[in-house]
């Protein structure tokens, strides 16, 4: 329940003052009664909060309740409140780290001492999420607290925590990606061909580091799509504070690397740099430049995410979409074994996508759904239409408009395939029933008309549809039909090409679609080569290329250079402990 001034009331619990009050949370500062003790509430702001809202309180709680650790906030219990949660801890006198930069005195001659003694206490907190394999996934100041007397720092807000050692974000609208967007590490956005590990946390640790030295983040815009494209692609302006010391610079610049390989591996490494820098600072009050990370080792198996080997495809790939950008209308085959990549090398043309507002849409056909016609369409479209779904109310409603324009009266025949457009266009009249070549003549042209609208030169569209060794008939002819007369569409198509042959539907397809004048390119993806599976090795052991070599040739011999198998194979030898980690030594050790 809630008082006449809308403060909540919890048994067992007085609360005193509010302390926040957001969109979706207010947090207020209390009492518990059964032994005084301080606490701080948290409470949803909704009266019906949705499913996700509670998993994420109930996440927060679960997470943070097994961490005893002095740098992160102690959870007390989760309370039912109302339809939702109360969620309490421990009130340890702190403020938010962004009021703490608010009142910054940048100039003041202890300054660096103190930014150095708060770096270094989250650095420690960042190592304990590390040996407990926990991703924050929202650094940021206003989860950072500080006590004024005391000079302590804690971490709050696990909600969107992760207990995965990793996580594979999907494309999603800026709107409704998890996290805060100026904070966001490029792999979090989903478009950076790179996995969520740990590392997510360093690159955020990075901006609000940023933002404490110099006052401001490091790339500011009110476009949420401007913001995750300067979170991929763009570098950001270097600290031009001639009272900040070039090492401390390259602290912060290298924890913001866009590749999450460039940035610290280790949260010891970074805890060194920083206390070499503090220790500077007591004894002589400046700090030398010194080559940075030279203490930066990682004592946990990853491979990296990064291509190895396939640079001139990449290429090749990204070209065929600056024509398409222009208004061209292409098809890019992606062709090779299962396992070679071809995924892989497709989704790295998520960045200029975004610089060019386009959408990236995908689906992918079925060995044992063939009788289904145009199920990768469908699944595109869907996913399509979600993206769609979060954008503003105005933006909506333009589409609306377009979309009613382009299906005139028979909006129920797209609808009855991709449900989700209802809720775009709204309910629409039931259309004339037509049987045979007619019904499928009107689908593919209303298709046709439907796809043109998500065409254009302020959103180039690229389809990728993957496994079409397994397409259907009607697919094919829809696929021939969007090549004819679209523009600003790259439809991308992978297949593995050892399972189709001149008569193949697909190879007779394409061929059709050649001679009709459309252009066709193809990419056939190679095995790795020894030197580029010898940089794979050497990266993933951190070590030089002649220590990788004997492994890469075993690898060689047992994958035939296949990146997929390659890397299963690696990792069978760590989970078999033919690699380990030498602690003492700091290095990688592989027993062949």
């Amino acid at each position: 329940m809630t008082t006449a001034s809308n403060t909540p009331i919890i048994p067992g619990y007085q609360i005193s003052e509010q302390l926040y009050a957001g969109s979706r949370t207010l947090v207020y500062r209390g009492i518990r009664e059964e032994d005084s003790l301080p606490v701080v509430i948290k409470f949803l702001t909704s009266e019906y909060p949705t499913c996700n809202e509670l998993l994420q309180f109930r996440n927060q709680y679960a997470i943070a309740k097994n961490l005893n650790f002095p740098g992160i906030v102690r959870a007390l219990s989760l309370e039912v409140y109302r339809n939702g949660y109360a969620f309490v801890m421990e009130d340890f006198g702190g403020s938010s780290l962004r009021e703490y930069r608010d009142n910054l005195t940048r100039l003041h001659p202890t300054f660096l001492a103190e930014f150095l003694s708060i770096t270094i206490q989250l650095t420690n907190i960042l190592h304990h999420l590390y040996e407990n394999r926990i991703i924050h996934k929202d650094i940021k100041p206003a989860n950072i607290l500080t006590n004024p007397a005391s000079k302590q720092i804690k971490l709050i807000d696990f909600s969107i925590a992760s207990l995965l050692p990793r996580e594979t974000q999907e494309i999603k609208s800026p709107n409704v990606l998890e996290g805060t967007l100026a904070y966001l590490s490029p792999e979090q956005t989903g478009r950076m061909n790179r996995g969520i590990d740990y590392r997510s946390d360093f690159y955020s640790l990075g901006v609000t580091f940023y933002e404490l030295l110099t006052g401001q983040l490091p790339f500011i815009s009110d476009e949420p799509m401007e913001l995750v494209y300067c979170h991929i692609a763009k570098e950001p302006e270097a600290i031009k504070n001639q009272d900040i010391p070039q090492a401390i610079s390259d602290i912060v610049m290298k924890l913001m690397a866009k590749n999450a390989e460039n940035r610290y591996q280790s949260a010891l490494g970074l805890k060194h740099d920083l206390e070499k820098c503090l220790s500077q600072i007591k004894e002589t009050e400046k700090i030398e430049y010194f080559q940075i990370a030279e203490r930066d080792i990682c004592d946990r198996f990853i491979i990296p995410d990064k291509l190895y080997g396939r640079e001139s495809e990449v290429e090749t790939l990204l070209q065929a979409f600056e024509r398409v950008s222009l208004g061209a209308t292409e098809m890019m085959l992606v062709a090779g074994f299962s396992g070679i990549g071809k995924t892989a090398v497709v989704n790295e043309v998520h960045k200029p996508i975004v610089r060019e507002r386009g959408y990236f849409i995908k689906g992918k056909y079925d060995q044992f759904n063939r009788n289904i016609p145009f199920s990768a369409f469908v699944q595109a479209f869907r996913d399509l239409m979600e993206q769609l779904l979060t954008e503003s109310d105005a933006q909506i409603l333009q589409w609306k408009s377009k979309l009613l324009e382009a299906v005139g009266e028979n909006g129920q025949v797209i609808i009855e395939v991709i449900p989700e457009l209802e809720r775009i266009i709204g309910k629409q009249p039931l259309a004339a029933e037509l049987s045979g070549t007619a019904g499928q003549n009107r689908f593919n042209l209303l298709f046709q008309n439907f796809t043109q609208v998500f065409t254009s030169f302020e959103h180039p569209l690229v389809m990728f549809l993957d496994d079409l060794q397994w397409t259907d008939s009607a697919s094919l002819n829809l696929i021939q039909l969007l090549m004819t007369d679209t523009g600003h569409l790259l439809l991308i198509g992978a297949y593995r090409d050892n399972e189709v042959f001149p008569a193949h539907p697909l190879m007779m397809t394409l061929d059709d679609i050649t001679k009709a004048g459309a252009v066709v390119n193809s990419i056939t993806l190679q095995a790795l080569s020894q030197n580029s599976l010898n940089q794979l090795v050497g990266q993933t052991l951190n070590c030089s290329s002649d220590l990788a070599q004997p492994l890469t040739q075993l690898i060689s011999q047992k994958t035939q250079g296949n990146p997929f198998f390659s890397t299963q194979f690696l990792k069978a030898l760590y989970e078999e402990k033919l690699i380990t980690f030498n602690l003492d030594a700091g290095y990688w050790q592989c027993d062949i």
